[in-house]
C-alpha cells in the first residue's frame, strides 16, 4: 500500500480485520492538539431557548485532531480448513480528559465478534461501523480526520451502529459490504427550536422498524483506479414520548479515486433524503467532495479537501444559504509511529465539519467541543498543531 494511504489503516484499524494466525493484540491511537477557533456559540438547548450565544474565540487543548484517540483489543483464532473466529473491542478517550467517547460506552468505537471464511467473506455480530462508512472510507481525502472533516453530514449521525449484523466479502478487485441493525443506539437531543428529538436507545419491542437501520457498498479497486457506490437507511424514532414514530433517513453515495506516483486524487457524491414519519421531507441535500493527498517527500504530506453542500429544502423551506468548507492537513513524519500536523479550515454558512442545526450539531456532540456559531456569525475558522502517536 502507498504511504499516503497510511492514514486510512490508521483511522479502520480495525474495521475489516485480515490476521494470518491465532492471537490478540493490543493497539490504539493517542492524538491531542492545540486548536485556535473563532466565532464560536454554545450547544443550543431548550434550557438556553435554543441560544447559541455570543460568537466568541476560543483557544483549547483537544484530543483526536488527525485521528480519534482510542486503544482496542482484537484476536482470531484459525479453526482450520481457512476458516477464523475473530473480535475486535475499541474504545474511544479524551486524551485531553481522560473521559470516554461515544456517549460514555467503555467500547464506543467498536465491539463485536464473529466469524471468516477465506473463500466466502466474513460474518460479525455487535456494535459496528455502516456500510456507507466502510464504503467511503478510502474516498474521503481526509480519512475521517475528526477535528475538521464533515463526517456527519456524509454519513449521518448513525455512523456507528449497535445490536448489527454485517457481512464483508473480497471476491478479486470488489469488496461488498452489507449490514442490518435491530437499533443503532443513536439519540440526539433537540438542538433547534423548531427542531425535534430523533433516536432511541436500542430494540423497542413490538416496532421492529423504530431505530432499526441497514445499508450496502460495493467498492471496485484494480490498478491505480477504484470506485464505490452504497446506499444507507435510518429509521429514528420522531415524536413525542406518549406517542412515538419513525421517520425515515435515506442516503446514496458514489465516488471515485485514482493513485499516481506521489499520492491520490479523490471525489464523490452523496444524495440525502430525510422524511418525519407522516412522510412529509424534513431535508432534502446533495453533498459533494473533492480532493487529494500529495507525498511530497517520504515524510512529508499535505491534504485538501472541499466539501459543498446544496441544501434543496428544509422543513418545506428552500431557501438555506449552501454550507461549504475547505480544509488543509500538513503531516510530517518523524517514525513509523510519530507524526506531528497542522490542520485549518474554513465554513462558510454554518460550523467546522459543517456543523448545523440539520444535523443536531452532531459533531459538536460527539466532539464534546463546540462548532456551533454564535449569533450574527455565518462563518468559521479553525487552526490547529497536533501529535499523533500510534502503538
Amino acid at each position: 500500500m502507498k504511504k499516503y494511504l497510511v492514514p486510512t489503516a490508521a483511522m479502520l484499524a480495525s474495521s475489516c480485520p485480515a490476521w494470518a494466525q491465532s492471537g490478540v493484540t493490543l493497539y490504539g491511537v493517542a492524538d491531542a492538539n492545540i486548536e485556535y477557533v473563532n466565532h464560536i456559540g454554545v450547544l443550543p438547548t431548550a434550557a438556553n431557548g435554543f441560544n447559541p450565544g455570543p460568537a466568541k474565540d476560543v483557544v483549547r487543548l483537544n484530543s483526536g485532531g488527525f485521528a480519534g484517540s482510542r486503544w482496542g483489543i482484537r484476536g482470531v483464532e484459525d479453526l482450520g480448513q481457512g476458516a477464523k473466529a475473530l473480535f475486535v473491542l475499541e474504545s474511544g478517550f479524551r486524551i485531553d480528559s481522560g473521559g470516554l467517547m461515544q456517549g460514555d460506552r467503555l467500547f464506543g468505537r467498536q465491539a463485536y465478534i464473529g466469524l471468516k471464511n477465506a473463500q466466502y467473506g466474513q460474518i460479525t455480530l455487535g456494535r459496528q461501523y455502516t456500510s456507507l462508512f466502510d464504503g467511503t472510507a478510502d474516498f474521503y481525502p481526509a480519512y475521517y480526520a475528526p477535528q475538521y472533516t464533515p463526517i456527519a453530514l456524509v454519513l449521518g449521525s448513525n455512523n456507528r451502529e449497535d445490536n448489527t449484523i454485517k457481512y464483508t466479502g473480497v471476491f478479486g478487485p470488489l469488496t461488498a459490504v452489507a449490514h442490518y441493525s435491530f437499533g443503532t443506539g443513536t439519540a440526539l437531543p433537540q438542538t433547534a427550536s423548531t427542531g425535534v428529538a430523533i433516536g432511541g436507545n436500542g430494540e423497542i419491542p413490538g416496532h421492529a422498524r423504530r431505530d432499526g437501520a441497514y445499508g450496502a457498498a460495493l467498492v471496485y479497486s484494480k490498478g491505480p483506479f477504484s470506485a464505490m457506490v452504497s446506499m444507507d437507511q435510518f429509521n429514528p424514532t420522531i415524536g413525542p414520548a406518549a406517542n412515538p414514530s419513525s421517520g425515515s433517513f435515506k442516503k446514496y453515495a458514489g465516488a471515485m479515486g485514482y493513485n499516481f506516483s506521489s499520492g491520490r486524487i479523490m471525489g464523490g457524491y452523496r444524495w440525502g433524503q430525510n422524511k418525519s414519519p407522516s412522510r412529509d421531507t424534513y431535508l432534502r441535500d446533495d453533498y459533494f467532495w473533492l480532493g487529494g493527498i500529495y507525498q511530497f517527500t517520504p515524510a512529508f504530506s499535505m491534504t485538501i479537501q472541499y466539501d459543498y453542500d446544496n441544501v434543496k429544502t428544509v422543513a418545506g423551506h428552500a431557501n438555506t444559504a449552501n454550507p461549504w468548507q475547505i480544509n488543509l492537513i500538513a503531516n510530517y513524519t518523524l517514525s513509523k509511529r510519530t507524526d506531528l500536523y497542522l490542520s485549518t479550515a474554513y465554513a462558510k454558512n454554518a460550523g467546522l465539519t459543517l456543523d448545523t442545526s440539520l444535523l443536531s450539531y452532531t459533531t459538536t456532540l460527539s466532539l464534546g467541543n463546540s462548532y456551533v456559531p454564535g449569533n450574527g456569525a455565518s462563518n468559521m475558522l479553525g487552526l490547529s498543531v497536533g501529535i499523533r502517536h500510534t502503538f
